[in-house]
């Protein structure tokens, strides 16, 4: 492995962070694993923890009106838009402490390794925590980075409740000694004339690295979805012993037809080199009335279709309504989709992919892209016109449970990365 940082500084940094991930793990502790609430106690402990380590390193700590952190390494032309790496800083409830906390952790790794190498970079180079991306704790996601950038829908605050305390996020915030009014009366804290690029590290949230027995990967897009949360197949309930298969109206196989279809139609998109992945869930007969002597006459269910291509995401739908149409008039049952919600892929820096493509390259690591099913900040930035990229590693055991399982070896590759990139922005 070919490695151009002085591999006494690469150490010590990489030490700092096996440290930090101790540190946070034990200040989230909670049964099997780690919860850092949103706008919560252990985000803000955390927080103030990387505040002060990034006092020690001799970064400039700055906070927005979100309560986001900054830790800046300043650069020879201040002036310069920013490159600024991060991830979030909270946890699901009873989650794993890499998820998030691996981009902040490789970013801070990084200016300490830049700054030790007393390689002066053109610009300002910082590392940002954002609290509350996870949708787990108030039903809307990247709150901080959302915040940061002026992309906070205005009602979530004083409508959106936490789902631990039921009080809304504007109550939260005022815990933390924020203000949400002026927050959302103010101009934002990030955007595209302040911020060259902004890059995140990020566990892998599948097994597709692990799959391939890669330690790292170039995330190509970030997949949206077409989402219908509250589906129904309406059939008539009958007596199990006498209705004969000709007169049924069953609803439970009406919707396993459905089902079936859609799995097909997946398997013919993915033999055709499309991205896709499809989850029917919340799958299940009324509970008032089924029974094993009664035909179900009704099974309430969710869909949602995932992908970096918007048409393929246009055509699965349509599909399923044309399948479900189907599938209705055959067996004489009625189908019923309630709203649906969408959002639409997020294609990464097309540019900065090929610089990783570079690095990975002069690192000998493989340069493996892939796409992320679920969303990141960096999406967000992507959005706002701020150049994005990120760099996957390799974990077990999925994520947003305590078996989260990322080696600190892979860890190291993806700093190791991270710096190549940022080392070539900062010229």
């Amino acid at each position: 492995m070919n490695h151009p940082i002085d591999p006494v500084i690469r150490q010590r940094a990489l030490a700092r962070s096996a440290q930090l991930f101790v540190d946070a793990a034990t200040m989230g502790a909670d049964g099997p694993g780690v919860t850092r609430a949103a706008f919560g106690d252990g985000e803000t402990r955390l927080l103030e923890h990387l505040e002060h380590v990034g006092l020690e390193l001799g970064l400039r700590p700055e906070r927005d009106l979100a309560g986001n952190l900054y830790l800046t390494l300043p650069g020879r032309n201040p002036e310069l838009p920013a490159i600024l790496i991060g991830s979030h800083a909270d946890s699901v409830p009873q989650g794993g402490n890499y998820d998030g906390l691996a981009g902040i952790l490789a970013g801070i790794a990084c200016v300490e390794i830049l700054q030790a190498r007393g390689e002066a970079s053109s610009r300002d180079v910082t590392v940002a925590a954002f609290r509350g991306e996870e949708n787990a704790w108030f039903g809307a996601q990247h709150l901080g980075s959302r915040a940061a950038l002026g992309l906070l829908d205005p009602t979530v605050p004083g409508q959106a409740r936490r789902s631990d305390s039921q009080r809304t996020l504007a109550d939260h915030m005022r815990d933390c000694g924020l203000d949400a009014e002026v927050l959302l009366t103010h101009s934002p804290h990030l955007s595209a004339e302040r911020i060259a690029c902004f890059l995140e590290v990020h566990i892998e949230q599948g097994p597709v690295l692990l799959q391939h027995g890669l330690p790292v990967g170039i995330v190509s897009a970030i997949r949206g979805n077409v989402r219908c949360p509250s589906a129904r197949c309406l059939g008539e309930a009958g007596h199990a012993g006498v209705v004969p298969l000709t007169l049924r109206r069953d609803a439970v196989v009406a919707a396993a037809e459905l089902v079936g279809a859609m799995q097909a139609d997946w398997l013919r998109r993915e033999a055709a080199g499309e991205d896709l992945v499809l989850t029917f869930g919340k799958f299940h007969t009324d509970a008032s009335a089924h029974a094993v002597t009664t035909i179900p006459g009704r099974v309430d269910f969710a869909f949602e279709a995932r992908s970096h291509t918007q048409p393929v995401l246009d055509a699965v739908r349509q599909g399923l309504l044309d399948e479900a149409d189907r599938i209705a008039t055959a067996r004489g049952v009625h189908f019923e989709f309630g709203t649906w919600s969408a959002s639409a892929p997020v294609a990464m820096d097309a540019r900065l992919r090929a610089r990783l493509h570079a690095a990975f390259e002069a690192l000998d690591l493989k340069p493996f892209e892939l796409p992320s099913g679920a969303g990141h900040d960096a999406q967000d930035f992507a959005i706002a016109g701020i150049p994005a990229a990120m760099i996957f590693i390799r974990n077990e055991n999925g994520s947003h449970n305590p078996a989260e399982a990322m080696q600190l070896d892979d860890f190291a590759l993806a700093v190791d990365c991270l710096t190549e990139l940022v080392r070539g922005e900062s010229q």
